[in-house]
């Protein structure tokens, strides 16, 4: 495992915006953001793919989230606008060497990713 270090989240309300950051101890192929809420399955988020420098977006976050990179830093940012009570959760970083992990992907899988930060709380409210 690598070690991820997170910044960021908070509350805020409906429309509001809120940016998360990721630090990595070294580069790493595939970085993402997963969220989960109580009684529900990790959801992945957003990811991006270092060798093209490809994001991924799950459908219900389109338009509204933005993921970036920072390659002297380490760091990923996700940068999430227009958020809306349904997007609040418990926020993780995660990574992986494995282009197969975010690369081409459908969906994000958690269990593609071997490396994982120690999340942070995202509340938002209507």
């Amino acid at each position: 495992q690598v070690l991820l270090v997170e910044s960021g989240g908070g509350s805020v309300q409906a429309g509001g915006s809120l940016r998360l950051s990721c630090t990595a101890a070294r580069y790493m192929t595939c970085m993402g953001w997963f969220r989960q809420t109580p009684g529900k399955e990790r959801e992945g988020v957003a990811g991006f793919y270092q060798p093209t420098r490809s994001p991924y977006y799950a459908d219900s976050v389109k338009g509204r989230f933005s993921i970036s990179i920072d390659d002297t830093k380490k760091t990923i940012y996700l940068q999430m606008d227009s958020l809306r009570p349904e997007d609040t959760g418990m926020y993780y970083c995660a990574a992986d060497d494995r282009s197969s992990s975010c690369r081409l992907v459908s969906v994000l899988q958690s269990h593609d990713f071997a490396s994982w930060g120690q999340g942070t709380q995202v509340t938002v409210s209507s």
